[in-house]
């Protein structure tokens, strides 16, 4: 082949490919069939294998990042990338159109109305036509590079047309339509493999993975709303945008309106409440943007949001249907949770067959029976609940939900703890709590055991090779390989490679520090952050068994309840007379003695998070039968996991530094971030309090979080500033420059 045929050849493959990549992703009007389509690309891939001096950066072959990366760099967002204020009702949008007619002095205010869509935020910029990177919103300033993820997205140009501006930045939400989103769950729970709880989730996960071959295997879709740097794109509206993205073959919004007063931007919020659900995508709200970027700028910002624009936030959805019997789900603690199964309605967008009635209390308080109709909802647009009863609609055929007084698994006896609603299983080896506990203890946050899911945690149990959590450290691959995750006449076994995968996982997480293990074994009232506490101030498991520190934190409580039980001062006891006051007077003093040597030790160590509940659950626990049978049984696998954030006598860096963290950090996960706290005297809780020193906010943090550091003049720092913090290099913060047309 002559030098200039393969040149020519690859160039002319790149164009044809990149068309009908458009054509399919963009326009969903295929000319040619997936076969095809294969043909052309593998053409491409064989011609650059032999001539690698003509890939480029923008050929379809580089749409997969090639290997994970160690982490994850930072970009500085040329324009800040902020956040949109919401409004929740009608009253509140017509206020702001009327703010801005008061502050541009008119009566009518060209807008722009398009569909919030609830994904993750990004920006994306091309550089002389061809895609240069692509960030996370991060702190608003500077954002996680994820060029190599969103490259997977095959609706993405990775070239832009030569007919119209070549240099600019487009901002935009990354998602998963309803569909592939199903479709994924259902191959991931045939594959044995934890299943995604919602799309939003899902994406937020999957962009931040640092393996883009990964990546390229979730079902990604990208869609743009708004521009940072305008590069050569010179716009002067909103409009211009999206006539902007249309010609450089950038997916944009599906319904777009445009108003020019209150009432015409309320008509317009109700047809598109209409239209959403029949979306491809999920949708909270509705954006309204002035068109104008000259109005734009005369409106101005605030630190955080625009004011040129808002996102109306619909309430939340609901429809009636009819409880056609009710299941009750056994989970990881034993505890029984009603869950209704009706008759599938359509809310929101899905079909809905199941709501949660949460506890026996809640259905009696309720009045909820087994063939009432009853209105539901969907919080927070994912889970659905009930929440009235139609009791008008009675026939008389109704049955009454009674609480269960055995198990449905195992068929144990059911009991109620003093002063909780909450029903349980007593039989700790009821095979329900086991599956649970071991999807529990597998879990992310937990051991990480990738791969030990609902299917297979629930094969493993049923095919007796796990009685209890740790009994995966005596697995081998071949039991696991055979592992059947099917039924005895249509069986599918687990497989080599899977296999492989989880063995690794479990020897990986031999060496995971004892925070993690705390919150593996799934003891009541010690979430991750409770763990991460105790961790701080115990070196091992048995140490933390024999706590003399918790015993004194259970003890501290228990006196001081009985010193307010037999102080004279309580208004119980004001009616006593004084013989009687006198006596509790002097037991009163007693107690007080008792006290001070136990207050006197658990001042010398700086204890958060950690109450008498939790201290008394956890002594509790390994003094139990199944505490005690664990540590023999870590014992004998040679697990011992020690803790970096021990204290004992600690004078680091941040010592007496109460954290809380949210949102996504780039260089660590928050688990690696927390230990590093510890490791340096700090402690890590999971709510901000007057208390707190510093909330660490990275991408999408938690809102609430945010107001409570607000609220009680705590710190925010970003991430850059917890680096610096912590004794690790800090990015630079970009320049402050003037905004253009942003969201």
């Amino acid at each position: 082949m002559h030098r200039d045929e393969p040149v020519k050849r690859a160039a002319q493959l790149r164009e044809v490919i990149e068309r009908h990549n458009a054509l399919y992703y963009q326009h969903a009007q295929p000319e040619i069939s997936d076969r095809d389509f294969d043909a052309l690309l593998r053409e491409l891939q064989d011609i650059e294998a032999a001539h690698p001096e003509l890939i480029t950066p923008d050929s379809p072959t580089q749409r997969v990042g090639g290997k994970p990366l160690e982490g994850f760099a930072q970009i500085i967002h040329r324009v800040p990338m902020m956040s949109l204020e919401n409004v929740e009702t009608k009253e509140k949008l017509l206020k702001f159109y009327e703010g801005l007619q008061k502050k541009l002095d008119r009566e009518r205010v060209h807008c722009v109305i398009e569909p919030k869509v609830d994904g993750v935020a990004v920006a994306v910029r091309y550089e002389n036509g061809v895609l240069k990177y692509a960030a996370t919103r991060g702190d608003g300033s500077v954002g996680d590079d994820i060029t190599q993820n969103i490259k997977t997205i095959r609706a993405l140009p990775l070239k832009l047309p030569k007919t119209g501006p070549q240099t600019f930045e487009v901002r935009g939400e990354v998602f998963m339509n309803r569909k592939d989103f199903e479709k994924m769950n259902a191959e991931r729970e045939e594959e044995g493999e934890k299943t995604f709880e919602n799309p939003r989730n899902s994406t937020a996960g999957t962009i931040k993975s640092l393996d883009p071959a990964e990546v390229k295997k979730r079902p990604l879709r990208i869609v743009f709303w708004g521009i940072g740097d305008q590069g050569d794109a010179n716009l002067s509206s909103q409009t211009d945008l999206h006539d902007l993205l249309e010609s450089a073959g950038l997916p944009k919004a599906d319904l777009i309106w445009e108003c020019n007063t209150g009432d015409e931007a309320i008509s317009v919020i109700e047809a598109l409440d209409s239209k959403r659900h029949d979306l491809p995508y999920e949708t909270d709200g509705a954006v309204i943007k002035v068109n104008s970027v000259r109005e734009q700028n005369l409106l101005g910002v605030t630190s955080k949001s625009p004011l040129w624009a808002r996102a109306y936030k619909y309430p939340p959805l609901q429809a009636e249907t009819q409880i056609l019997d009710v299941d009750i789900q056994v989970g990881r603690t034993g505890a029984l949770t009603p869950v209704a199964r009706l008759a599938p309605t359509r809310l929101s967008g899905s079909t809905v067959s199941n709501a949660t009635l949460h506890n026996f209390d809640e259905i009696t308080r309720k009045d909820v029976r087994i063939l009432d109709f009853v209105v539901i909802e969907k919080r927070g647009e994912i889970i659905p609940a009930v929440v009235e009863v139609q009791t008008a609609k009675r026939t008389g055929n109704e049955r009454v939900i009674h609480p269960p007084k055995r198990c449905p698994t195992c068929g144990a006896p059911v009991i109620k703890e003093e002063s909780l609603v909450v029903l349980r299983c007593s039989n700790l080896t009821c095979s329900a709590q086991l599956m649970r506990r071991l999807e529990f203890f597998a879990a992310r946050r937990a051991l990480d055991l990738d791969g030990i899911g609902g299917i297979v945690a629930k094969s493993l149990v049923e095919s007796g090779l796990v009685k209890e959590p740790l009994d995966v450290f005596t697995l081998n691959p071949a039991q696991l390989a055979e592992l059947n995750l099917g039924t005895e006449k249509d069986r599918r076994v687990f497989g080599k490679k899977n296999a492989a995968r989880v063995i690794l996982a479990i020897e990986t997480s031999r060496k995971l520090p004892l925070h993690r293990w705390i919150f593996a074994l799934g003891i009541h009232e010690v979430g991750a952050s409770t763990a991460l506490e105790l961790a701080k101030h115990h070196s091992t498991f048995r140490e933390l068994a024999n706590s003399e520190l918790l015993a004194d934190v259970v003890l501290e409580s228990k006196l001081e309840a009985e010193r307010l039980i037999n102080s004279p001062q309580t208004f119980a006891n004001k009616t006593k007379n004084a013989h009687e006051k006198q006596i509790l007077k002097i037991r009163e003093s007693e107690i007080r003695e008792k006290l001070v040597p136990v207050r006197k030790r658990l001042a010398n160590v700086k204890l958060n998070q950690i109450g008498p509940v939790a201290a008394e659950s956890v002594l509790a626990y390994f003094s139990s039968e199944i505490g005690r049978a664990t540590l023999n049984r870590l014992d004998e696998l040679g697990i011992n996991p020690t803790s970096s954030g021990s204290i004992s006598g600690s004078n680091g860096v941040l010592e007496g530094k109460i954290f809380v963290l949210t949102g996504t950090l780039s260089s660590m996960t928050r688990d690696e971030a927390a230990d590093k706290i510890l490791a340096q005297g700090g402690s890590v809780t999971g709510s901000v309090s007057k208390k707190t020193s510093f909330v660490v906010a990275g991408s999408d943090p938690g809102e609430n979080k945010i107001e409570g550091a607000n609220k009680h003049s705590v710190p925010v720092l970003n991430e850059a500033e917890f680096l610096k913090l912590i004794g690790h290099e800090a990015v630079t913060q970009p320049p402050k420059i003037k905004n253009d047309l942003f969201e």
